[in-house]
């Protein structure tokens, strides 16, 4: 007779049968004798007993009194016999024992249930990983529970429930030391990613609790990473059409300060945020951008109780493996990217330090491919700009090795210009231009950086002509900002076409438009805007040169200008920059990232 067949049409029968045997009457070891005398007697073909026993399993929902004390009887009976349980021969024990939920049961229940799979796991290598598995499945509650999730009563079974997991799942790592090897993969394969929030959502705080937990040092590295994976399968599943599209008549910093102008009448003391029935709809409503926002946010939380209990360092390094490997090479990431700037912003010194000079390391090496070189470029270009935590000192030095190696590029290679050939250099002139158009005035002010600023000129002029090929809205705004600054000798040669993109542009850009990547462009998700918004330059916070003539009080002075003093560049704006995104051209096929400004913050 089979497992199911007991659980579900005897349950009764079974009951009453086991309590006709004072099986309730037994001695603890008696209990154990007759347990044991149950698993054997299958192999003689007597399974009377055992079937009983295989039916007390499967009771789970709606227990009495004395089913409950049966279960847990059961349930300790068999941890005390457990070197006779039989893989071949007691399959349906085992399988009914593995599918049972520890959010269906009580915490007498629980704690017999899971004395009982440590007892499995510890006494047979054959069984862990399903005793993994097991405990893995108890990470998410059953659905009828997701409502409860939110409520008291919800919160404080969650509590019981995944409180034992972890330390079942300790134990077990104790008595055998391959355990959180095997562990890694199961948790990766289980994830919950296209299941509702909540569930998601649960499945990764328990990730997170095993990375600060007891056996983080096994797990750390693999649980941040596999949710660093999760972030980017949600992030580029999330769909553009009909929410994303460029105007072509229209600069990317036009297109991010103009609808301040458009909120100019809003009253700034009726509240902090332009009101949201004004923001453009981009996000509303994608359940797997809300969900993705959610995760964003449970990861910002995370890293900030790192940076609390100064583990911030620690984490960091499997984040940064995590983006080398999987995000920098994610073109149609939107938004994970914004988990490596957090973690910067938190720690600009060791953090912040070190990821700027991991891109503009894999921008010099030759061993990566170009498209890798090029994205991470872009990624620094962006970091640069929008990090209002970054120091001058610092964002000059790395600029110091994009223009040594460009310069060096003019005087290794010949010829004319040739967006094709020539796309790792056109891109490094990108970044400079762009970096400097937020950072032009700082820029000027590091007195050891102007040597290099002149090096600049003789880049710009060479017969490769950057000018002719870069995104003309960056150059334009790059050339309006040197000639204010009187950078260079003479801006006759320095014309360009006020145009958002241009047939060489595209060109040096390729398929995946990196020409147009800005990925640290501000960010939609709205939940996960308020960590981003504290450590964000927008581009209304901008100076530029040739705006000194304008009437600015030294209050906005001492909050939005960009300068050397970095704590005057740590401030959030007074109100949220307001996006704007229009309709125009359609998004070629295969573009990166390229997130342009809503009317506001507002996303989901």
């Amino acid at each position: 007779m089979g497992a199911d067949e007991f659980g579900y049409n005897i349950k009764a029968q079974t009951f009453n049968e086991m309590e006709d045997d004072d099986f309730n009457h037994f001695s603890d070891s008696e209990l154990v004798y007759h347990v044991r005398d149950a698993l054997n007697s299958v192999s003689s073909g007597d399974c009377d007993s055992y079937n009983q026993l295989v039916g007390v399993m499967h009771h789970s929902k709606g227990l009495a009194p004395d089913e409950v004390a049966l279960l847990v009887t059961s349930l300790k009976a068999l941890s005390g016999a457990v070197s006779y349980i039989d893989i071949s021969l007691h399959e349906a024990l085992l399988s009914s024992i593995f599918d049972m939920n520890m959010w269906n049961y009580g915490p007498d229940v629980m704690d017999a249930l899971l004395a009982l799979i440590i007892s499995l796991a510890s006494s047979n290598g054959k069984y862990v990983e399903s005793c993994l598995e097991m405990l893995v499945s108890s990470f998410t509650p059953p659905f009828s529970f997701i409502d409860m999730l939110k409520q008291p009563r919800g919160i404080a079974k969650k509590d019981q429930v995944l409180s034992r997991v972890h330390l079942a799942l300790k134990h077990i790592a104790d008595l055998v030391p391959l355990a959180p090897s095997k562990l890694c993969p199961i948790i990766s394969r289980k994830m919950p990613i296209y299941e509702k929030e909540p569930m998601v959502v649960v499945y990764a705080e328990n990730m997170l609790k095993l990375e600060s937990g007891a056996i983080g040092e096994f797990v750390s590295s693999t649980m941040l990473m596999a949710l660093m994976d999760t972030l980017i399968d949600l992030d580029v599943d999330i769909g553009w059409d009909g929410i994303l599209h460029d105007d072509s008549s229209k600069g990317i910093f036009q297109m991010e300060i103009e609808d301040m102008d458009e909120f100019a009448d809003y009253d700034e003391e009726d509240g902090n945020e332009f009101p949201r029935e004004l923001s453009r709809k981009s996000l509303g409503g994608n359940s797997t951008a809300e969900k993705l926002d959610s995760l964003m946010v449970l990861t910002f939380e995370h890293l900030k109780s790192c940076e609390v209990s100064g583990r911030l360092t620690e984490v960091f390094e499997p984040l940064l493996d995590s983006f080398r490997i999987t995000v920098l090479t994610a073109y149609k990431s939107k938004f994970a990217q914004f988990v490596m700037f957090y973690a910067c912003a938190l720690d600009p010194e060791n953090c912040g330090v070190r990821f700027a000079v991991l891109l503009a390391d894999i921008f010099a090496c030759e061993d990566y491919p170009l498209s890798f070189r090029m994205s991470a470029v872009a990624y620094l270009a962006s970091y640069l700009s929008r990090g209002n935590f970054l120091s001058a000192p610092l964002v000059a030095s790395i600029l110091k090795r994009l223009v040594d190696w460009c310069f060096e590029y003019c005087n290794r290679k010949g010829g004319d210009m040739n967006p094709t050939s020539h796309r790792l250099f056109y891109s490094g002139c990108q970044a400079i231009m762009y970096v400097l158009c937020f950072r032009m005035k700082s820029m000027i002010d590091v007195a050891w950086f102007k040597p290099h600023l002149l090096l600049i000129e003789q880049i710009l002029k060479h017969k490769l002509s950057p000018l002719k090929v870069c995104l003309p809205s960056v150059v334009e705004e790059f050339c309006r900002q040197a000639e204010a600054a009187q950078l260079f000798t003479s801006s006759e040669e320095f014309n360009f076409n006020d145009l958002l993109e241009s047939e060489h542009s595209r060109a040096f850009g390729g398929m995946e438009r990196l020409d147009m990547f800005f990925p640290f462009d501000p960010c939609l998700l709205k939940k996960s805007d308020r960590f981003i918004r504290p450590h964000f330059v927008y581009w209304s916070m901008v100076r530029p040169p040739y705006d000194d003539d304008e009437c600015i009080s030294d209050e906005d002075v001492v909050e939005e200008e960009l300068d050397l003093d970095v704590t005057k560049m740590s401030i959030t704006p007074r109100n949220p920059l307001s996006y704007w995104i229009s309709n125009g051209l359609e998004e070629p096929r295969g573009m990166p990232a390229r997130i342009r400004p809503s009317t506001s913050p507002e996303s989901l």
